[in-house]
């Protein structure tokens, strides 16, 4: 690439055209016209020069100090979760060639949810997804019996929750490889769900985050924003006049609109990227997290995130994690909330540089407190 850039640069010398930081000026203005193509494709092709150098650090991390003792080459950034064999045959290797995943499924599970997780799993296999089982009660033999079990990735940590394995296993790095990641909850039911489907519907709308609609009949609905519409194939927002948070036309955040719960997130590459940023290492239950993954959007929440409605699951609402404890459960989950706001408000006050990308929806919060205070005086 270096040498074709010292091509143009004779080139342009030779044409007595000059180069003046960067910008380049023709000695003849009857050349004009011409000077125009030759900008734009000087221009093209810095463009990809930039984005191919990007594209080879992207994912190597912020400090890369300590890799200057490498040859820039020899660095593998990307990774994935696929098994890898020991030793390879040509057959094999055709094998693995063509079972080569591009979507992921990770689930925390415990034995007791064992047939509804090989339901799930069953659903996803046929579509090529890497499987990974975070195994929360320690107990990985049991599920030695099913076909799949084999290739799948089993990691172990008692009493973990789902975000605690998220944050430790599928850094961005490690993952970089799949084009989607799908984060849920073992107590899903997936009998009205097709992951073949429901990808297509994502990528057609570029939804970044999205989730699949939760069935009416489901047990412990929080939002009304996940409920499935029966006569739609998607949603971004909820209309809804009742309760002290109404979801009107000028409503531009969570949870009437640019909102996903957290049982069954599903993240594309790049929004990923920044939810595990999101995840606090040490607030395991990720409560309040959902409030801020339009930040990972990747653009405007209230377009790239959404809620897929012909795709939907039954949420069971099955409290498995923890077992007799579920009270003290919930009274630390309600802890992390508060910690997670007050951190997120800290760091905006900290950071002077960051400026809110959604501005209009914090100043139309602002005026409905302002209306809301006057009303009371």
């Amino acid at each position: 690439m270096q040498s074709r850039w010292s091509w143009i640069q004779k080139w342009l010398l030779k044409k007595q055209y000059f180069l003046f930081d960067g910008i380049v000026c023709g000695a003849k203005m009857k050349q004009l016209p011409f000077m125009g193509v030759v900008c734009t494709v000087m221009l093209f092709i810095i463009y990809r020069t930039t984005n191919y150098q990007h594209q080879q650090t992207e994912y190597i991390g912020e400090d890369t100090t300590g890799l200057n003792s490498l040859p820039r080459g020899i660095i593998e950034a990307k990774s994935d979760l696929d098994l890898k064999p020991l030793w390879t045959t040509s057959s094999s290797k055709s094998q693995i060639n063509v079972r080569s995943s591009s979507n992921l499924l990770a689930m925390p599970v415990g034995i007791k949810q064992k047939q509804n997780v090989d339901t799930i799993v069953q659903k996803f296999l046929p579509e090529n997804f890497t499987i990974i089982l975070f195994h929360y009660d320690g107990n990985v033999n049991g599920w030695s019996d099913l076909e799949w079990s084999r290739e799948a990735v089993h990691i172990v940590a008692h009493n973990q929750t789902k975000w605690w394995f998220a944050k430790r296993f599928l850094h961005p790095a490690v993952v970089s490889i799949y084009d989607y990641i799908f984060l849920w909850d073992e107590d899903l039911g997936v009998n009205n769900f097709h992951p073949g489907r429901y990808l297509e519907i994502v990528k057609s709308e570029g939804l970044e985050i999205s989730q699949p609609a939760l069935d009416p009949n489901s047990t412990g609905i929080h939002h009304r924003i996940t409920v499935r519409k029966r006569t739609k194939i998607f949603h971004r927002r909820v209309y809804d006049y009742r309760g002290s948070t109404k979801c009107l036309d000028d409503s531009e955040g969570p949870s009437c609109t640019g909102f996903v719960e957290g049982m069954a997130p599903v993240f594309s590459k790049s929004a990923w990227q920044c939810a595990w940023h999101l995840i606090q290492n040490d607030l395991v239950h990720g409560w309040g997290m959902d409030i801020k993954l339009g930040y990972c959007a990747q653009g405007d929440p209230t377009k790239k995130v959404g809620v897929v409605d012909s795709e939907y699951v039954l949420h069971q609402s099955i409290q498995t994690l923890g077992g007799p404890s579920a009270t003290k459960i919930r009274r630390q989950s309600t802890i992390e909330l508060q910690k997670f706001k007050e951190r997120w408000e800290r760091a905006v006050d900290e950071d002077k540089k960051w400026v809110d990308p959604f501005p209009l929806t914090r100043k139309r919060k602002l005026r409905r407190n302002n209306k809301r205070n006057f009303s009371k005086v």
